[in-house]
């Protein structure tokens, strides 16, 4: 994972995560940064073993390490139970290849589908495929259209990333007393959904305190991408108040980039929650002041979700008998009064 490789090299390396209800994975197998939800047969009768549950996996190749992490927690999830088989398929450089290879998984039957399109929009048949021979589906991160293409989707709050980053900018301002700030954004792939709901939030909460950005340069969601953006800001921009970086990945090419110009009258916000930014937030030594969270746990929380889909149970918390249609996690602030708290979480 050669961005992962890098991060080591700009912020001083990656910690295991873990915390609450969640342990870490130190095994070489999945591999390292996975969040998985131990189980306790006494307190959750849903934890015992059970019937026989085949869960199909697809994502995208791991380009960073967000994506690494969505594999690493969704194969160390499954690896928590007995009655669990993963069955992982590649998924390809590009929408189509992930389709046919989810065509090809289709046909060998698996009990449940957990999928994370390269593309909502372009997977949307491929779930409705699966759904119609009778495999559910369960949608992960990048949302599929058509409700009838998923049993559950569960994804984390884009809108509320937005909302969340906005929030937080204005408010910093508004203690500096910065009546017209210049602000810019480095969102990630502008053609997905998730990056417009992101910037869609932004916007909002922005304008809810009669602030927008000046300037918007977008990345791919990789530290090179994050670089070229980021070098490209600073130029459009040569005086700034404040920058949302959409993700930690990317954020270590914009570090690099804000570093070689020498540039630090504004302050930073991140997003995902990456346990290198939130190092990097707690030393209080950049430009890097908060990040708000978009965890690749929810790769964990899927698989646990298929498996009860699977096995046709509900969730145990829950008055219901079934697991529910739709779950979106909470996006939260993170910044240097409380990274010691979600260190343990970072991916």
């Amino acid at each position: 994972m050669k961005d992962l490789s890098r991060r080591r090299i700009l912020f001083g390396g990656a910690a295991l995560g873990a915390g609450a209800l969640l342990t870490a994975c130190t095994s070489n197998d999945p591999g390292e940064n996975t969040q998985i939800k131990d189980e306790d047969t006494d307190s959750n009768p849903n934890a015992a073993p059970g019937t026989k549950v085949v869960i199909g996996f697809s994502a995208p190749g791991a380009d960073h390490g967000w994506i690494a992490a969505i594999t690493n927690n969704a194969k160390a999830q499954a690896q928590a139970y007995s009655d669990v088989e993963f069955k992982s398929v590649e998924a390809g450089t590009d929408a189509a290849a992930q389709r046919a290879a989810i065509s090809t998984l289709i046909a060998q039957k698996p009990t449940v589908i957990v999928l994370l399109p390269h593309d909502g929009k372009e997977l949307n048949s491929v779930g409705l495929e699966a759904m119609k021979a009778g495999i559910p589906v369960v949608n992960l991160d990048r949302a599929f259209p058509d409700q009838a293409a998923y049993r559950l989707q569960i994804k984390g709050d884009n809108f509320g990333m937005g909302l969340a980053a906005g929030n937080y900018v204005a408010a910093q301002l508004k203690l500096k007393g910065v009546s017209n700030p210049i602000i810019g954004e480095i969102p990630g792939i502008d053609s997905l959904e998730l990056t417009q709901e992101r910037t869609r939030g932004f916007n909002e909460a922005l304008a809810a305190n009669g602030f927008k950005v000046a300037n918007r340069r977008p990345a791919e969601f990789t530290a090179d991408s994050g670089q070229k953006a980021a070098t490209e800001l600073l130029q459009a921009l040569p005086k700034m108040d404040a920058l949302w970086n959409h993700d930690d990945d990317q954020g270590i090419g914009v570090l690099a980039a804000i570093n070689q110009a020498g540039r630090k009258e504004f302050f930073m916000v991140g997003g995902a929650g990456s346990k290198a930014a939130i190092d990097q937030i707690a030393a209080d030594n950049s430009v890097l002041k908060a990040t708000v969270t978009y965890s690749p746990s929810m790769a964990s929380s899927a698989i646990s979700l298929a498996r009860l889909i699977g096995q046709g149970k509900g969730m145990s918390d829950l008055v219901e008998l079934q697991v529910p249609k739709e779950i979106t996690l909470a996006s939260e602030t993170i910044t240097k009064e409380n990274a010691a708290k979600y260190a343990k979480l970072g991916f």
